[in-house]
């Protein structure tokens, strides 16, 4: 039997993860195990098909049966031994919180670090620990030693916050913004470097890249363009928000200097958690933006000093990454990717469709953005919950005008039947007025 103290750290990776399982929920770690053995004597695509086994994942979390959720990029909801690990981390502290937060949780954080550098590819000390990617994102845009004058190449289908905190400094700091604009969908990964490879100059000092477009859920070829900007003499920086724990990678395969993403979104862990990394020979060029000893230093722990935080939360982010390793990357991705194709493979064949996403293996994966010819993006997603109740997103933005679908390894694919069937009735329609 596992004690206390062993529990509080064994999120972290003192146990293993049936162990770990085990000592929330008995019956759970049992199905766990029998469904996981049922993998094992399957193919791998037979496996990604199997809804047998999905329907189990269904099962593991706690959504809604009066919601059809396809909303799961902007935060996805925590297997329920998740949030039971998060409870149980949340009960102990409240018990002695200065004692268990600071003396017996904060010791967790050096084995959490570990476990997320193994899944990440990189060195412990290369990590830190926060709250999500706009976080670890602003660290590295205002903590960066740039002046007047050097120049910076972004997107204009970059994520909102990170655009904003470009421009805050360049009316601040006098930087320059180069600006390209990727075409939606992207399908032509020479072309898509060679956008960014003529906004770069002798004055270029970072090229900042979105892996996967929140807009659209495009896949952006990072080691392409990060090669050709390290060989320009620039520095990269990545914005893996959507692509981390949706796609099957290590960050070296991006090619990124500097990479943050949330995991909240697809790694499931719990809200407001996420993780900065910094190449270790290019800690100490980045100022941290709060209190620390030796700002300018090579410890990524200075980029933690975020006083009182929620240890429960970050604690438990060690048994969402569990719950990701025991379904596999690479299964997980193809399950995505699986979902993905069952309902836009019926939509596009449908009239006056727009897709705004590659339905390409190597430039999407779980998103895409569909709209209507005539219909504004609010007024198909407003429909589809009227009448449907499914939850999306609309996305406006340049000629982009749609409403994003995101399923996750919950959805069941009778859900993505209701969906087909809403999109249908409406392609089938007259668009209504527009909204002034």
């Amino acid at each position: 039997m596992i004690n206390r103290r062993n529990f509080l750290l064994s999120a972290a990776g003192s146990i293993t993860a049936l162990e770990l399982f085990s000592s929330i929920d008995k019956g759970f770690a049992k199905q766990l195990e029998k469904n996981l053995n049922k993998l094992e004597n399957m193919s791998f695509d037979a496996g990604t098909e199997n809804e047998d086994f999905w329907n189990w994942v269904h099962q593991c979390y706690t959504v809604s049966p009066n919601i059809i959720n396809l909303n799961n990029g902007g935060v996805s909801p925590q297997p329920k031994i998740v949030q039971d690990a998060h409870i149980r981390f949340y009960q102990y502290c409240n018990e002695a919180p200065s004692y268990y937060m600071w003396r017996i949780l904060d010791q967790g954080r050096e084995a959490l670090r570990e476990k997320l550098a193994t899944l990440c590819g990189v060195l412990p000390e290369e990590l830190a620990i926060n709250r999500n990617a706009t976080e670890g994102l602003n660290s590295i845009i205002f903590g960066l030693n740039l002046k007047a004058g050097d120049e910076v190449v972004l997107s204009t289908f970059d994520y909102p916050n990170m655009m904003n905190a470009w421009k805050q400094r360049e009316k601040r700091d006098k930087i320059k913004l180069v600006w390209i604009t990727i075409p939606q969908p992207l399908e032509d990964e020479k072309a898509i470097v060679k956008l960014y490879e003529k906004a770069i100059t002798s004055k270029t000092k970072i090229v900042h890249i979105t892996h996967m477009i929140n807009w659209t859920g495009n896949i952006v070829p990072c080691k392409a363009i990060a090669d050709m900007a390290h060989a320009k003499g620039c520095e990269v920086i990545v914005d893996g928000a959507h692509s981390f724990g949706q796609l099957d990678y290590k960050i070296e395969d991006t090619g990124a200097d500097y990479f943050a993403t949330s995991l909240h979104k697809w790694m499931c862990a719990p809200f407001g958690s996420g993780l900065l990394y910094i190449k270790k020979e290019k800690i100490q060029n980045v100022w941290a933006l709060l209190s620390a000893v030796d700002p300018d230093g090579p410890d990524m722990k200075k980029f933690e000093n975020l006083g009182t935080r929620s240890f429960a939360s970050e604690m438990a982010i060690g048994t969402a990454v569990d719950f990701h390793n025991l379904i596999g990357a690479k299964r997980k991705e193809a399950r995505l990717r699986y979902l993905k194709n069952y309902w836009a493979d019926k939509a596009i064949k449908l009239p006056n469709t727009k897709f705004y996403t590659s339905l390409k293996p190597e430039f999407s994966c779980a998103i895409t953005t569909i709209g209507f010819e005539g219909w504004q993006a609010q007024q198909i997603e407003a429909k589809l919950f009227e009448k449907h109740k499914i939850h999306s997103v609309s996305m406006i933005l340049e000629k982009v005008n749609g409403i994003r679908i995101a399923p996750n390894v919950y959805t069941k694919t009778q859900d993505l039947d209701v969906l087909v069937k809403g999109l249908t009735e409406i392609s089938g329609m007259e668009p209504p007025a527009k909204t002034k």
